[in-house]
């Protein structure tokens, strides 16, 4: 008898069990889940400049082709290519020796051609005192006047061919127009050259300065009536402006504007733009693509928030504010550059908002989260290694 009760008592027991569990998962079902956590912050103020960056090319302040001005044969070059040369060092020299030649001759009939005018000179002082005596008719006395004012004529067009002519042989020597970085030499040596003032001369060599250089781009009509009004003296001459090359992550060079196209450009509707930086170790090279930021208004007071903060519904941007009872709600926002690592939020947020900076993507909106109190700290941008480390 005792033993029959034992898998009752046992059934009994379970059915017990069973039913607690039921119960409890029923309760679990039935409570609500917690809030999920979140990191919010106050958006950081900082002063911040309304710049905007463009694309644009290096160019040379002075760009030269050197070019023979006389012909002749090339007789020796006096750089490497690719040195820096500066401005009056000897480049090329044209054989001199037809040209000395020719200086010689002009000399030579210079004297030539005074000697003509002090014999005229003479001649003509007898003939007036001859004249005098009326020894000679004035048809003669005439005579010798012309003849003295022909020789005071080939006198002068001999003292200009001797000028020409030096000339000349001061052109077998070609010498750098402006400071700068040659290119390649065109020509070798040997070769015949062609001078003179048409079109068919020989290019011998190019020169572009490289310090300071100059950045061009273009801006549209807005952007170049923004930067009008903000930069009402000379039309912006002497803005700020910040350059980063491609390979760059900051803006790390500093010029200023130093000039602005007079016309529109009907075609594109931009306006050509250009500044000035230094460039005293020639890393910038006329024709390299580079980025210029440039400052459209004073700097003012800014709201700054992290990426990771910031949505995206189709074409707007918004981010996650909690009101007075922690109820996450969307704010639609504009968005302006980056600074430090750092988004500038231009419109919909105010100073004293509460941003979810962390764990938006459990955040949904008009949903109860639980605040974590965070900061936002500012970060700049991690220069890329060399190629030593």
């Amino acid at each position: 008898m005792p033993n029959s009760r034992l898998p009752l008592l046992a059934l009994s027991l379970l059915a017990v069990a069973l039913a607690a569990c039921d119960q409890s998962q029923s309760q679990a079902q039935g409570a609500p889940p917690a809030p999920p956590e979140v990191t919010v912050a106050l958006p950081m103020k900082k002063m911040v400049s309304d710049e905007e960056e463009y694309v644009g090319r290096f160019v040379a302040v002075d760009a030269v082709e050197v070019r023979a001005r006389v012909s002749g044969y090339l007789e020796a070059i006096h750089f490497k290519d690719g040195q820096i040369v500066k401005k009056g060092d000897l480049l090329f020299t044209i054989d001199r020796r037809p040209f000395q030649n020719a200086l010689d001759q002009a000399q030579a009939t210079l004297e030539q051609a005074k000697a003509n005018l002090a014999f005229a000179e003479r001649d003509l002082d007898r003939g007036k005192s001859l004249k005098l005596d009326t020894t000679i008719t004035q048809q003669t006395l005439d005579q010798r006047v012309q003849a003295r004012r022909v020789a005071e004529a080939t006198v002068k067009a001999q003292e200009a061919a001797v000028q020409q002519a030096a000339l000349d042989l001061e052109f077998t020597e070609l010498k750098a127009p402006v400071t700068g970085r040659i290119g390649d030499r065109r020509v070798s040596v040997g070769n015949l050259v062609t001078g003179g003032s048409n079109g068919s001369t020989t290019l011998l060599a190019t020169i572009q300065s490289t310090d300071p250089i100059r950045f061009e781009f273009t801006w549209d009509e807005t952007s170049y009536l923004r930067f009008l009004r903000a930069h009402k003296d000379a039309r912006g001459m002497n803005a700020p402006v910040k350059l980063k090359l491609i390979d760059e992550e900051t803006f790390a060079h500093e010029g200023h504007m130093d000039f602005i196209d007079n016309a529109v450009d009907r075609s594109s509707g931009a306006i050509r733009g250009r500044a000035e930086l230094p460039n005293p170790d020639g890393t910038f090279t006329p024709g390299m693509f580079a980025r210029i930021r440039v400052a459209m208004a004073p700097p003012a007071e800014a709201l700054l928030v992290p990426d990771t903060a910031i949505g995206t519904e189709q074409v707007r941007k918004f981010v996650y504010v909690l009101n007075a009872e922690n109820v996450a709600q969307p704010r639609y926002v504009s968005l302006g550059r980056l600074v430090d690592n750092l988004r500038v939020v231009k419109t919909g947020l105010k100073a004293d908002d509460r941003v979810v900076i962390n764990g938006l993507m459990r955040v949904r909106p008009g949903a109860l989260v639980s605040p974590q109190p965070g900061a936002i700290a500012s970060a700049a941008p991690v220069p890329p290694p060399t190629k030593s480390e």
